[in-house]
């Protein structure tokens, strides 16, 4: 995949910084509103912005290190401490 240079600008938000995603970053991504994402420092003057994996991203990994799972296998902790 090609990686193209973006320029964007730093703007106030409250009390913070901010900076918008292109949406050439957000497509590259496959980000959503409400997504979460890691900032890496990198180098001087260098970060790296990468998705943070979900649970979904976390079943396939261990589907593949462990074998399969049930197709009912929950991995919803909300669901599976429910107390109703």
């Amino acid at each position: 995949m090609p990686w193209e240079q973006q320029i964007v600008q730093v703007s106030k938000w409250g009390n913070s910084l901010a900076i918008r995603l292109p949406a050439s970053v957000v497509d590259a991504l496959e980000l959503r509103e409400g997504d979460d994402i890691e900032v890496v420092i990198a180098d001087d003057r260098v970060f790296q912005v990468r998705k943070k994996p979900g649970s979904a991203d976390h079943l396939a990994k261990l589907r593949r290190f462990r074998g399969r799972l049930p197709a009912d296998f929950n991995f919803d902790r909300d669901d599976i401490n429910d107390r109703a």
